[in-house]
């Protein structure tokens, strides 16, 4: 039966994030912690409650458990919804057989049906492993005056970082004139940020002759897009200019954590107008000791501090022993850092060890050749033996042996 909703998000949630590495060895992506007590998923759902968006499926694929988990029933971001709500949206078997998701647009178009069920004017694509704020009803509001077929939310970046991007450059209206995807030689530095807004009638038709053509790889930003371009249709940039991370790297991840700590960033938790939703069970107040040394740095419940920590993000249980040091890094719920061990410019996954005298990491400026430095990563329950040590841009999954 349909249900005459204006719009619906479709967020794609299920890529393996294999830039991240052991990071998400056992979880999605869009479950990765971040910014002390948030998951990377929590900003495009807060971002669709706040827009006034309600019926959101989220397509999961790559180590769904965690994600499917935390999101339940859409509590926390008021999903919860007898009509509409969240809808966790896994491939599944047919008639003609079991298939994965091939890519963006594939993963879409094996959702055709859910998305008739509410019978929508317009549909928003966006993706889960992005950290911003968005009122995505203002750029639908844009979609509708312009008369789009596809509206594109468009970030200019600088142009030293444009050949990472897929970019667009548009005329005097912003109607999209030509795609360059990631060009070694840039034209332009308005980069897609991989938020889209569809009329709904428009984007059917094109899964259906996307899926039918046997030479495209099944991908809204190489096929589906450049497809409707090419045809001739009404397509525009919506100019955003607020804070927006891509975090599927380390070093990104790693920046975007730290930028929480820097008052110039545009980029405010605290702020309930627009507030992040999350799912966290209640904890105590974090605790820091009168020996203790803490300097800039974000401090969630439950952590004991009795250490130096300087410039870093700590999620909540997280122990720092008296002697122990930790700086420039990222430590992820539950870890203890032992005293005498040093941390430094590093991401520390959940429920970690790093034994008394222990050293992960090193300051770039004390590296004979920069080139070999590097964010390290520990993974999930690892422990790093007593005085053993962990060098920049290590990748650790295995517990490492005292010294």
């Amino acid at each position: 039966m349909a249900r005459n909703t204006e719009c619906i998000a479709m967020l794609l949630a299920g890529g393996q994030g294999s830039r991240l590495g052991i990071l998400t060895k056992n979880i999605a992506k869009p479950a990765v912690p971040y910014g002390g007590k948030y998951r990377i998923i929590d900003f495009p759902l807060s971002n669709c409650v706040n827009s006034g968006i309600y019926t959101v499926g989220v397509l999961t694929q790559y180590q769904p458990l965690e994600l499917n988990n935390y999101i339940g029933n859409g509590q926390p971001w008021d999903l919860d919804r007898e009509n509409g709500g969240v809808h966790i949206l896994s491939p599944y078997q047919q008639i003609k057989g079991t298939t994965w998701y091939k890519n963006t647009a594939n993963a879409i178009y094996q959702n055709i049906n859910f998305i008739d069920r509410y019978d929508p004017e317009y549909v928003a694509i966006l993706s889960g492993d992005h950290i911003y704020k968005m009122d995505y009803s203002k750029m639908l509001a844009y979609h509708k005056e312009k008369n789009a077929d596809c509206t594109i939310a468009m970030l200019e970046v600088p142009w030293e970082e444009a050949p990472r991007f897929g970019l667009m450059i548009v005329d005097d209206d912003n109607a999209i004139t030509e795609f360059e995807e990631k060009p070694k030689n840039p034209r332009s530095n308005k980069a897609s940020m991989g938020v889209y807004m569809f009329t709904w009638k428009k984007l059917r038709q094109y899964l259906l002759d996307d899926e039918a053509d046997p030479d495209s790889g099944n991908d809204f930003g190489h096929d589906l897009i450049p497809a409707m371009h090419k045809a001739g249709e009404r397509m525009f940039a919506y100019p955003f200019d607020g804070y927006w991370k891509d975090v599927g790297t380390i070093d990104s991840l790693w920046e975007a954590n730290l930028d929480l700590l820097d008052p110039k960033v545009d980029l405010d938790l605290s702020d309930n107008s627009w507030k992040i939703y999350s799912r966290n069970n209640a904890l105590p107040p974090h605790y820091i000791s009168d020996d203790a040394s803490v300097q800039n740095s974000m401090i969630a419940e439950g952590c004991q501090i009795e250490g130096n920590v300087d410039f870093s993000v700590l999620f909540a249980n997280v122990t720092v022993e008296k002697g122990a040091t930790v700086r420039d890094s990222i430590i992820m719920p539950g870890t203890v850092v032992k005293s005498g061990a040093v941390v430094q410019y590093a991401i520390v996954a959940e429920n970690a060890v790093i034994e008394e005298g222990a050293t992960v990491g090193e300051r770039p400026e004390s590296m004979q050749n920069i080139d070999d430095w590097g964010v390290s990563v520990i993974g999930e329950g690892v422990t790093v033996g007593k005085n053993s040590s962990v060098a920049p841009k290590a990748m650790i999954d295995e517990n490492v042996a005292a010294l």
